[in-house]
């Protein structure tokens, strides 16, 4: 394990206990009083912290994943259509009433189940071919696309104002009265997409000596493809499924570490995981301790507050390399 990531492995070991400890009520590690402190850290932080944990690095390492697939630094997990076909099949249990502890995931698991599924129908043959990325890509944007439309068709039929009201603060994003049930149901798709993109490493990296060199080097554009689909749905499904759409993570965190690290896609993910881990804990913690009269801050509109601008940073700083 190289020095960046021992780095990271650190730096959670430090905001995993303080994110357990703060928020609207402090717990004093030191006070005699552990009656009310068990229950809050047992049974509302730990399960929220360890699940920005799981959400975190899944989208962290997505975002790395398919900017090495792709060899774009714009590119976002939510670009491949799979968050936005996820949270289509929430809104839908929503807006079904199927709002259970395992009805809105498995929702939004088969929304982004679908998505790969698509992905691979139309994209799939043209794998091994030149444009197979182009296509890949723009199959993504269609289904995005696709998702967004029908998304807002199901808000503007909702079938009362409690659905409409629940639709809309769910697509925010947010970690808040989470369960050890959800920490459960998103742990293990996420080890499932982690690993597929693990596999998928040493072809990212020949894919960065271009096409040609990539197959002789004896890259399987369809195997390489299928990885990267099944990782991102698994990675990307499970954390919408659990905390709604929280963006940015996947394009902030590659960026993050990229300098840390000898550019290569295969050097970038284990960091881009832990980055993302931590990223997404410090945050949620951080939305728990905003001043706000009524209410938290949602995980998922702070970390578009913040995207926003690193992103646009991003596009002058890209702008200026090319002229």
């Amino acid at each position: 394990m190289n020095r960046l990531s021992l780095a990271l492995l650190a730096a959670l070991a430090v905001a995993l206990p303080l994110s357990l400890l703060a928020g609207r009520v402090w717990i004093d590690p030191l006070s005699l009083d552990q009656a009310n402190a068990a229950v809050i850290l047992m049974e509302l932080r730990a399960p929220r912290a360890l699940l920005a944990l799981v959400v975190g690095g899944g989208l962290g390492a997505a975002g790395a994943a398919m900017q090495g697939y792709l060899r774009n630094p714009l590119a976002d997990p939510g670009l491949f259509g799979i968050a936005p076909s996820a949270a289509l099949g929430a809104v839908l249990s929503l807006w079904l009433g199927a709002a259970g502890v395992y009805a809105l995931p498995a929702f939004a698991l088969a929304g982004a189940a679908g998505a790969m599924a698509l992905l691979a129908l139309i994209a799939g043959r043209a794998g091994d071919s030149h444009g197979g990325v182009a296509l890949f890509t723009l199959a993504g944007m269609m289904i995005a696309s696709l998702a967004g439309a029908l998304m807002s068709l199901a808000i503007s039929l909702s079938p009362s104002p409690f659905a409409l009201s629940e639709i809309v603060l769910w697509l925010m994003g947010a970690l808040a009265d989470r369960s050890w049930t959800d920490v459960l149901i998103a742990t293990p798709p996420t080890i499932a997409g982690l690993a597929c993109l693990l596999r998928a490493a040493p072809s990212l990296d020949a894919l960065t000596l271009g096409d040609l060199a990539a197959r002789s080097l004896g890259v399987e554009p369809r195997r390489l493809q299928g990885l990267i689909v099944a990782g991102v749905g698994l990675t990307v499904g499970a954390g919408v499924a659990v905390a709604g759409i929280i963006g940015f993570v996947g394009l902030m965190v590659p960026h993050m570490v990229r300098p840390f690290t000898d550019r290569r896609p295969s050097s970038l993910l284990v960091p881009s995981a832990l980055a993302g881990a931590l990223l997404l804990l410090v945050a949620d913690c951080l939305c728990r301790l905003a001043p706000l009269a009524e209410g938290e801050l949602r995980l998922g509109v702070a970390l578009s507050l913040a995207g926003a601008p690193f992103f646009l940073a991003l596009l002058l700083r890209l702008r200026r390399g090319l002229a």
